[in-house]
């Protein structure tokens, strides 16, 4: 059975172009090696349409037969699948030499290209992102898009002892380094022999791209610098984001935040998140639009969003970035105490902003999100974040992609729900379950609403109410409240423009 798979696994690399026929002997061979094995009969059976992950999962029951695994859990069977797949992939050179050739036909022919790549790879776990949930919840800002993260995997606890006796390692240095292109992983470190970067020059940079092994939307990328740099918001990520979207006119492009809790990611690498996809806040019309002086021919407005934007729109790219700057200046420095906007307390920093850039037809957008991240004893984990009441439900940052009005919810909800669900029809006591507690409050607040709740409807109800939370959500992280005092406030720093 053993031959017969690894027949199967050579096959889909032929199939999906990882491998050219020519490649086929060297590719077994190498599949062999891996597996400790000295024999290979070659099945006389011809395979087509092969599926990948039952014969990965029948190879890696095999390696754990023969003790090639240490524990057979998933932490473990990812690191030797990827090892697998390592052995399918073609050379960096030869796939930086594709895309670049397909860039030259047109860009978004390239990306389509090297996505492609990065799913058949396994790099992307198709597998794993279908079993992601997701929907849409209907509100006056447009349809927000919500999210169970079921795709990244949740570390057994023997691997976590395992990396806790493991030497600490500087190699690569973080997640999104260039070395980890083709590295076998290690416990706390994902395998990535399966995984390619594309070198680009943003703004006179070396820097590259890849995808997100989790997509959260479509073509869900990631641009980094190439030297570990931590992030920085200023004029030159501004031009970045501009040159990048000027290369990718089909994608979008943005970044996190430089501050602690309003950034949402990684702040040691400097990097940028893109794809094709158009988010709720993309499609948000400007309702109210402004001035700045010396920048008249630059349109600019407040957006209609949860969160505090300002949109700058022009054919001309070379115009946003300085304007983006002075926005920026202006903010890091702007203190509006009736607004409790402080630009620092005690010498640390609390303003900054988050920058998202496409492209329309001829014509650039920069959407700036003001930001703050002060914190009080009455909200410790910020002032401008989802506050107490919101946290059974979404506790975490609020990055880029929730910005944008996609909501990566913890994947502990699905359970919750099912459970919550079941409790609600059995008309049970919430607050007397350990796990369902959180959850009383919002359940006793919006039960009311719902006197024809039942069996076929709890589900969707449930769903409605979790997106109405997300709506919640974005307002908390506003820092500019939509109602007449925050709109006053909000002119008042316009002003100061």
């Amino acid at each position: 059975m053993i031959c017969t798979d690894i027949k199967k696994l050579v096959t889909y690399g032929v199939e999906t172009g990882l491998l050219e026929p020519e490649d086929v002997t060297d590719a077994t061979n190498q599949l062999l090696d891996l597996l400790g094995m000295s024999f290979y009969e070659e099945p006389a059976k011809e395979y087509h349409a092969v599926e990948l992950e039952p014969v990965l999962a029948a190879i890696l029951d095999y390696a754990w037969q023969q003790g090639l695994l240490e524990e057979n859990t998933t932490v473990y069977r990812d690191l030797f699948d990827t090892a697998l797949m390592g052995r399918l992939m073609p050379r960096p050179s030869t796939v930086i030499a594709n895309f670049r050739k397909f860039y030259r036909e047109n860009p978004e022919r390239a990306t389509d290209y090297f996505y492609k790549l990065s799913q058949d790879s396994d790099y992307i776990r198709r597998y794993r992102i279908k079993k992601d949930e997701k929907w849409d919840t209907q509100t006056e800002y447009g349809t927000l898009e919500i999210t169970i993260n079921l795709a990244k995997p949740e570390k057994d606890p023997k691997a976590i002892a395992a990396a806790g006796k493991a030497r600490a390692a500087g190699y690569p240095k973080c997640l999104l380094c260039r070395e980890n292109e083709g590295y076998a992983g290690r416990v706390d470190h994902p395998a990535r022999q399966n995984h390619r970067v594309i070198p680009l020059t943003v703004s006179g940079e070396s820097w590259g791209l890849q995808y997100s092994p989790y997509v959260y939307y479509p073509e869900h990328c990631i641009v980094f610098n190439m030297e570990h740099v931590p992030m920085k918001i200023d004029r030159r990520a501004f031009e970045k984001l501009l040159d990048f979207t000027a290369q990718f006119p089909h994608y979008f492009v943005g970044s996190n935040a430089d501050l602690p809790i309003v950034g949402g990611s990684i702040l040691s690498h400097e990097h940028f998140q893109g794809g094709h996809h158009e988010f709720a806040m993309a499609k948000a019309p400007i309702e109210r639009h402004i001035h700045i002086s010396d920048y008249e021919d630059v349109e600019a407005g407040i957006v209609k969003w949860p969160m505090s934007v300002i949109r700058l729109r022009s054919r001309d790219a070379g115009r946003l970035a300085p304007l983006s700057e002075h926005i920026l200046d202006t903010w890091r420095t702007y203190t509006d105490e009736q607004a409790f906007i402080y630009a620092e307390t005690n010498g640390v920093p609390h303003n900054t902003i988050t920058p998202i850039c496409r492209k329309r037809g001829e014509h650039f957008e920069m959407d700036l999100v003001l930001r703050n991240n002060i914190t009080t004893k009455e909200h410790p984990l910020g002032v401008f974040h989802p506050h107490a009441g919101l946290h059974h439900i979404k506790k975490e940052n609020i990055g880029l992609i929730e910005v944008m009005g996609l909501a990566v919810l913890p994947s502990r909800l699905k359970t919750e729900m099912e459970q919550l669900a079941q409790a609600i029809l059995e008309n049970r006591d919430i607050r007397s379950d350990s796990v369902l507690e959180k959850h009383a409050d919002w359940v006793a607040e919006f039960l009311p609403s719902y006197p024809d709740l039942n069996r076929d409807n709890i589900h969707e109800i449930l769903r409605r109410e979790i997106g109405r939370v997300f709506r919640e959500v974005l307002e908390d992280a506003g820092v500019y409240k939509r109602t007449d005092e925050g709109n006053a406030a909000f002119l008042r720093f316009i002003e100061k423009l």
